[in-house]
């Protein structure tokens, strides 16, 4: 049940949470001295797609033997990073040259979001990742919301980035077709993520909720992943606009509405007892509570 954001009204809900905290950085929750390897792990830039995959999937096994609770989204983007990649190499889009760099963009932005978290460096780490990092590192988040804001910055806020930095000056058509097929791989791995959720981080009333609701989760959670990244094409495309003001247009409309969702996805933490109540749903199945 893996989804960033309501459907409905999205954006300006996100817009209405986030305007008027957008400048206001947040401290973390104590002085980061930096992991030395997880430093190693993100330090330099991934250049190819299969190498992409397999450093994800380092950083995600030094998460896991930290319980760090970053590993709860990586766990699953690291996932769906494999999949596009073998999509791509067998075949699975027109312009496969495009979507590796892409896919290697993309990826690129985590990267550089969890760099500049261990360092400290806030002054380069956007709002939303910040928000989603020092969710992770309190560690009194639910599982889902650790998920969902990892989700929210890294599509909401990076994808754009990614997207304009690949390239969609020419050939919009066809690449905006293989943009949208991203969707479709995403919709494949929904089932194993909730399953992954429910096996590694114990929660265990995703199960219970996802046996309730049948397919309609998954229904729900692809179109509003694939709303997300229709808005993150939109934002790509301004990004190449030949006016500067739509360009810093753009680029504050991507950085309000992803702290809003943020903001939004932790709006349980403002009353404890709804929050301790949502918790106790979280993990009503198991015997890992």
């Amino acid at each position: 049940m893996v989804s960033a954001v309501p459907v409905g009204g999205r954006r300006s809900m996100q817009l209405r949470s986030a305007v008027h905290t957008v400048r206001k950085r947040r401290p973390t929750p104590h002085d980061r001295d930096g992991d030395p390897e997880l430093l190693a792990l993100v330090d330099e830039p991934y250049v190819e797609v299969a190498e992409t995959h397999k450093r994800l999937q380092d950083l995600l096994a030094a998460f896991e033997a930290r319980n760090d609770r970053r590993a709860a989204f990586l766990s699953i983007y690291a996932e769906m990073t494999g999949a596009v990649a073998q999509r791509t190499f067998d075949g699975g889009f027109d312009h496969p040259d495009w979507v590796g760099r892409y896919l290697v963009a993309f990826a690129n932005h985590y990267r550089e979001a969890v760099r500049d978290y261990e360092r400290g460096d806030l002054a380069e780490l956007a709002d939303p990742w910040q928000l989603a990092f020092d969710a992770a590192d309190a560690g009194d988040s639910l599982v889902i919301q650790d998920v969902l804001l990892g989700v929210n910055a890294h599509i909401n806020y990076d994808l754009s980035l990614a997207v304009n930095k690949a390239g969609v000056r020419t050939d919009r058509g066809p690449k905006y077709v293989d943009h949208s097929r991203v969707t479709d791989v995403i919709a494949d791995i929904i089932d194993d993520a909730q399953d992954h959720l429910v096996d590694e981080f114990g929660a265990d009333g995703l199960s219970t909720i996802d046996d309730s609701l049948g397919r309609l989760d998954e229904q729900f959670s692809v179109l509003t992943i694939d709303q997300c990244r229709d808005s993150a094409w939109r934002t790509a495309v301004a990004l190449t606009s030949r006016f500067t003001a739509r360009r810093r247009l753009a680029r504050w409309i991507n950085d309000v509405t992803a702290t809003g969702a943020a903001q939004l996805i932790l709006s349980t933490k403002t009353s404890d007892r709804l929050h301790d109540t949502l918790v106790e749903l979280e993990r009503s199945a198991g015997d890992r509570a």
